[in-house]
């Protein structure tokens, strides 16, 4: 089931609703509490930016931002965001999932972010991984050891 290759953006989106339909069908497991939307905000604007410094390090670099060609990279990018988290892309798109379900103080939303998580790094990260490694060899498993997967 992981090994569909499922564009990111398009998982995002379903969890996105996900997120939002558990906030609005299981209201019991919603708890609100004092700023949660400025957290929430705070959260989205972050995976934003984020997300966006990581796709502007790669245009810098002239590699593929494109997730289902990872064997067409040209580089290892490891400057700027990088050099924090190897997924600064996916990093974003968990923190505004997160803002997500924070917004709604949706438990349920919580869970939706931990599953979305895992299904990244088990569905999506472990192949882009194994094909930098075949691509770079010795200089990416350097990079892998310095810097984390997330953070």
């Amino acid at each position: 089931m992981l090994d569909l290759r499922i564009p990111p953006l398009l998982l995002w989106a379903v969890f996105a609703a996900a997120i939002a339909a558990a906030a609005h069908w299981l209201p019991a497991l919603n708890v609100p509490f004092s700023g949660q939307r400025v957290l929430a905000v705070a959260l989205g604007v972050a995976g934003i930016a984020v997300a966006l410094a990581g796709v502007v390090a790669f245009k810098r670099a002239k590699t593929t931002v494109n997730p289902l060609a990872p064997e067409r990279a040209r580089q290892v990018v490891a400057t700027g965001v990088y050099r924090f988290t190897r997924n600064p892309m996916y990093l974003g798109l968990a923190a505004t999932l997160l803002g997500l379900a924070v917004w709604w103080a949706s438990l349920a939303g919580l869970v939706l972010v931990a599953v979305f998580s895992g299904w990244m790094t088990r569905g999506q990260i472990r192949r882009e991984e194994a094909a930098l490694l075949a691509r770079f060899g010795d200089g990416y498993a350097d990079y892998m050891a310095r810097v984390r997967r997330w953070l």
